[in-house]
């Protein structure tokens, strides 16, 4: 990766995913997170890197400091980089990581019911789209 910044992997068409991107959007004052959605050629990329590492099944992907994070530990690290009061979801890390991802695996499972899913992956507007990887 020739980044410096750090990137988050979403899926492009759940709508539940696409509302966390636009949560880290608005508050990431100091753009230090881009984006990618995973059906993106950016975001296959990261799925094979990745592979390595991790299991990706039904999981957003943090690639920060060379190294990727998935599931609740991707969420937790991204939030806690902006800053503020973000840093306090540090905090979930006094759970053991198979109960955060239990929770997070319960949610992946009922996003689409829950909150919806789009036939295609969101287009970022021209004033964000450098902020978005392809």
């Amino acid at each position: 990766m020739d980044t410096d910044k750090s990137i988050l992997y979403f899926d492009g068409v759940c709508n539940l995913c696409n509302r966390l991107v636009i949560f880290f959007i608005e508050r990431d004052k100091e753009k230090k997170i881009l984006f990618a959605s995973l059906q993106s050629p950016a975001g296959q990329k990261a799925l094979e890197q990745s592979a390595q590492q991790l299991s990706c099944e039904d999981s957003v992907l943090l690639y920060h400091d060379g190294k990727y994070y998935q599931k609740s530990t991707a969420i937790i690290k991204a939030l806690s980089m902006l800053g503020g009061v973000w840093r306090l979801s540090l905090v979930a890390y006094i759970l053991p990581v198979f109960l955060r991802n239990k929770l997070y695996d319960f949610f992946a499972k009922n996003r689409y019911r829950w909150f919806g899913k789009k036939e295609e992956c969101m287009l970022p507007t021209p004033e964000l789209r450098s902020r978005f990887l392809n």
